[in-house]
């Protein structure tokens, strides 16, 4: 899951009162994001150091294509057998969305990589690898690195997924990184906001969604971001769920930034 919702109203609503909406603001920066990292990632690797070179991928309308390897299958069952099928149709729906980003942009990548690291991106929010104390996005790293290391995974390989899982909120930040962690990103941008929507062929938008529904998607999302916020509020500290955490829970005690900056033990 990524960190902001398509509907105002439910998720980031636009201020009033002359001022730029903070959703304009922050799809605006999430564009950017999206340009500069997954879609400049062709030029840092043509010819050069991912992985593997992704044959062109053939249109989602004659099929949508998924690594053929006993490790990409397992995952994927895992992700299945774990997850709710809402979040398990999110899940596969921002792999395909971080293949067509990719190779619109011609990138070389890892497909195994990729697939593996957007199928498990939000184990954190099962209940049963979600921690106390820990945001999301760690547990479900953690939770994706156990799961690979007892498959026997090379231990470079599971660092680039725990990366891509453990940074798919901040999409700025995982636009810096190798492709397949910002594709992860950017594919569950893609989802859950519509970042970067335009840059993709709509026949092939309409066929990822077909392949795997969006049924009760945007709900399901806030909800889910409400549920997180009261279980474990300090997890959340200076994160995006915190905005919604505000929004929905009376009292949530979670200070901001400014909060923490005017109250540090200095005289100035």
């Amino acid at each position: 899951m990524d960190d902001t919702s398509a509907e105002d109203g439910v998720g980031i609503r636009p201020d009033t009162g002359g001022h730029i909406g903070r959703r304009a603001l922050l799809e605006s920066g999430a564009r950017l994001a999206v340009g500069a990292g997954v879609l400049g990632t062709a030029a840092a690797t043509r010819g050069g150091t991912a992985a593997a070179s992704a044959p062109k991928a053939r249109h989602p309308a004659t099929g949508l294509r998924l690594p053929d390897t006993a490790l990409a299958r397992q995952a994927m069952r895992f992700a299945r057998d774990e997850s709710s099928a809402v979040l398990f149709n999110h899940v596969m729906r921002s792999y395909h969305f971080g293949v067509l980003l990719l190779e619109r942009a011609g990138a070389r990548y890892d497909r195994e990589l990729l697939f593996i690291g957007s199928v498990l991106h939000d184990l954190g929010l099962v209940e049963r690898f979600s921690t106390p104390t820990e945001r999301f996005e760690l547990d479900g790293a953690d939770a994706a690195r156990r799961f690979l290391r007892e498959r026997g995974m090379a231990a470079d390989r599971v660092d680039v997924v725990w990366d891509a899982i453990a940074l798919h909120t901040n999409a700025t930040i995982a636009a810096r990184k190798r492709p397949e962690i910002a594709a992860v990103a950017a594919g569950a941008g893609v989802d859950v906001g519509g970042r970067g929507l335009e840059a993709l062929d709509p026949d092939d938008v309409a066929a990822v969604v077909a392949a795997h529904p969006r049924t009760g998607f945007k709900r399901d999302t806030v909800d889910t971001m409400v549920d997180q916020c009261r279980r474990k509020p300090t997890a959340y500290f200076t994160h995006p769920f915190a905005e919604v955490g505000r929004r929905h829970i009376p009292g949530f005690a979670v200070p901001t930034v400014e909060d923490v900056v005017l109250a540090a033990p200095f005289p100035d």
